[in-house]
């Protein structure tokens, strides 16, 4: 569930309270008159289950209750009541699957911006791929894919091209070329340092990588990986299951191939650089188009969820739903 902060200017506040006091989905509905100080109004608090939750925020932004007053939503972790068990049995949909369009908007949003951590996190991961394509080892290749923060602007790219925010899709284009350029130039220079100190050469790119040389040789297979990482990141940010997202880090291989690039042009080794830049490219490529026909498909089933439900036709109750159901039932006269 998610828990609303609505600030309601007096001359919408029963426009607020009868829109959420209609909707099924809404519960623990309070409203506290004057309470409000900055901006003044009404603070109206409820709770809000998640397949309800975009339909909710919708139709409070087309009251403008944002332009005078405030929304804010929380995540609630924990909810012991029979009033809400009820919402998440009326409410069309599973919370699990449900997306909230401004959360995901606002917190793609936080990763467009083209901040000294980002830069640090980026040429930090990038120099760590750098050494792991001369050492020829995976493990350090993983762990440069960890630690790279390139999905942050990759989703929110997604995310701003179908909600047609060309500013949104400015700052992620932005963060995501001077990122990499930033990470290669970086990653370049420190390789001609390791060479200075005599701890690599280039004798070390030539030589047989089995293990790594697939940073610079794409296939057919590198398309058919980058989707399918777009397909479970997208699904792991709109569903909050961030445990997913960290397999998805690791299964692209966008940081190792700028790294092999750095490291492939500071040797003066272009047929390896160039490799590199093409796999980096169809990674990115791929996780965008991923991603977005990912949330396609998520915006058209929750449109057709509602529109099934405002048909008026019955939902079927989840396992969970039953039982909580059953277990209110009085237990069978014995007589």
């Amino acid at each position: 569930m998610l828990h609303l902060r609505v600030i309601a200017p007096p001359d919408q506040s029963s426009a607020v309270v009868d829109l959420l006091g209609a909707d099924p989905g809404v519960t623990h509905l309070v409203v506290l008159p004057g309470a409000a100080r900055r901006p003044a109004g009404d603070l109206v608090l409820c709770d809000v289950v998640r397949e309800r939750a975009d339909v909710v925020l919708h139709d409070l932004r087309r009251l403008g209750v944002e332009a005078r007053g405030g929304i804010a939503a929380d995540d609630v972790e924990l909810t012991l009541s029979a009033a809400a068990d009820r919402a998440a049995e009326e409410a069309p949909g599973s919370g699990t699957d449900a997306v909230v369009w401004d959360e995901i908007a606002a917190k793609t949003g936080e990763q467009t911006e083209l901040s000294a951590t980002f830069l640090v996190l980026i040429v930090v991961a990038t120099m760590i791929a750098g050494i792991g394509v001369l050492l020829d080892q995976p493990i350090l290749i993983v762990g440069a894919m960890v630690v790279g923060p390139e999905f942050g602007p990759l989703a929110a790219l997604c995310v701003a091209l179908l909600r047609r925010r060309p500013a949104v899709v400015g700052r992620s284009v932005q963060a995501l070329v001077v990122g990499f350029l930033a990470a290669v130039l970086a990653t370049v220079l420190s390789t001609w340092a390791l060479t200075a100190a005599g701890l690599v050469d280039r004798g070390m790119l030539l030589a047989d990588r089995p293990l790594t040389d697939f940073i610079w040789r794409p296939d057919a297979l590198s398309w058919v990986v980058g989707l399918l990482a777009g397909v479970a990141g997208m699904l792991s940010l709109t569903s909050k299951k961030s445990g997913s997202l960290v397999g998805v880090l690791i299964s692209v291989t966008t940081v190792p191939a700028a790294a092999n690039v750095a490291v492939a042009a500071a040797y003066g080794v272009w047929r390896e650089a160039a490799g590199s830049a093409l796999q980096l490219v169809i990674n990115l490529t791929a996780i965008v188009l991923a991603g977005l026909l990912t949330l396609v498909v998520q915006l058209c089933w929750w449109r057709w969820v509602q529109r099934r439900s405002a048909g008026g036709v019955p939902r079927q109750r989840s396992g969970r739903a039953a039982r909580l159901t059953a277990s209110r039932r009085p237990p069978p006269d014995a007589g």
